[in-house]
């Protein structure tokens, strides 16, 4: 086992004029994971296969530039509300909210997706690394003032990322407030086992722990419905090589051009469980042993399989990124849920503190 370290370098400037820094952790496992205070992003990882080889296994960009000219927000922290929310409107103690409702799937009237025209993704956080025994981490903190993009309250965010002895990242999330407003945070990285210019993730095998989905209509705005996985091209509560099913005819296949689905998690709150760290689901690339298994407090999972991003874009290594490029698996509370009364709420209230956390646990066959 190694020892636990950390490097700052410069990561350039953003479109918004702020200097971005860049953080090199290693793990004394051997992962070492590469992060920006500009949005968090994760901007490399490399974890270990099967015979010890080390392989970048995220997509991402070399400079902030990258992401400035677009992107599906690669290894983003999320904020204020991930995901989508209807209309880009909610009612909160009677009075309506309205949010910039940007994001527009064919069929759909548009929806406030991932905070807003500027998300917390496009921010530099204040950050700050730290070496703890045999963990080594980064505490993101972040305010986003009352009105931001629409929402009520002010937020003062904290992440905390950890990189075990074990091979785990570890991402804690937490907020406080002034007035009660929806918060729902997640990390948005996209992983690709075989590296981010391997080609598609469709050959690896994926878990996910949940019986039960939220099916969508045109627009992807959850119906309301929460619907049985058995039998349907979204049960993957045995393992299942990801392109086994994706390009059946199915409605929902087809609404988003694959897999880009909230699963509703057999062990957590949404599903009647008592909370804590639940089994979400797992990764694996039989190609080359590499394997993750994702662990959270969270009661849902969406998972997204990049049929909508941008592939003119050239990952780091300079080659032109794939159809399928890559593969995110986004712990969260269920879209939409501030318009949708009977789901856990997503309201932090003054007084309260948001706390949440998911595990990233990686290893090789």
């Amino acid at each position: 086992m190694g020892k636990a370290s950390y490097e700052t370098v410069d990561f350039g400037v953003t479109k918004y004029g702020e200097k971005a820094r860049k953080f090199i952790l290693k793990g004394a496992g051997g992962v070492i994971l590469e992060a920006s205070d500009y949005g968090g992003k994760i901007v490399r990882l490399f974890t270990p296969d099967a015979k010890g080889e080390l392989k970048d296994v995220v997509v991402g960009f070399d400079s902030p530039a990258g992401w400035d000219n677009g992107d599906p927000y690669w290894g983003c922290i999320i904020g204020r509300y991930g995901n989508r929310i209807a209309a880009g409107k909610f009612t909160l103690d009677g009075v309506e909210y309205k949010l910039p409702a940007l994001n527009n799937a064919p069929g759909g009237i548009g929806c406030n997706l991932h905070g807003g025209a500027r998300g917390w993704d496009a921010y530099v956080w204040d950050a700050e690394p730290f070496v703890e025994g045999d963990d080594v981490g980064i505490v993101f903190r972040h305010v986003s003032p009352d009105g931001d993009e629409g929402f009520p309250g002010k937020v003062e965010a904290k992440v905390t990322y950890t990189l075990t002895s074990a091979n785990v990242w570890r991402v804690d999330y937490e907020a406080t407030v002034d007035k009660a407003t929806p918060v729902n945070m997640t990390q948005h990285v996209y992983f690709n086992f075989k590296g981010e210019s391997g080609g598609t993730i469709e050959d690896h095998v994926l878990t996910i722990a949940a019986s039960q989905v939220t099916p969508t209509d045109k627009g992807q705005i959850p119906t309301g419905e929460i619907a049985k996985v058995e039998g349907t091209p979204f049960d993957f509560r045995k393992g299942m090589r990801i392109g086994e099913r994706i390009n059946e005819a199915n409605g929902q296949l087809e609404i988003g051009k694959g897999y880009d689905h909230n699963w509703v998690l057999d062990e957590g709150v949404m599903a009647g469980g008592k909370g804590g760290l639940v089994f979400a689901g797992a990764l694996e690339c039989p190609l080359n042993g590499r394997k993750l298994e994702v662990w959270t407090t969270e009661p849902c999972l969406q998972v997204y399989t990049a049929n909508w991003a941008s592939y003119d874009q050239r990952a780091k290594g300079g080659e032109h990124l794939s159809f399928r490029c890559g593969i995110a698996l986004e712990t969260q509370h269920a879209p939409d849920s501030p318009n949708k009364p009977q789901w856990p709420t997503t309201i932090v209230r003054p007084g309260e503190t948001y706390r949440t956390t998911t595990e990233f646990r990686f290893g090789n066959a």
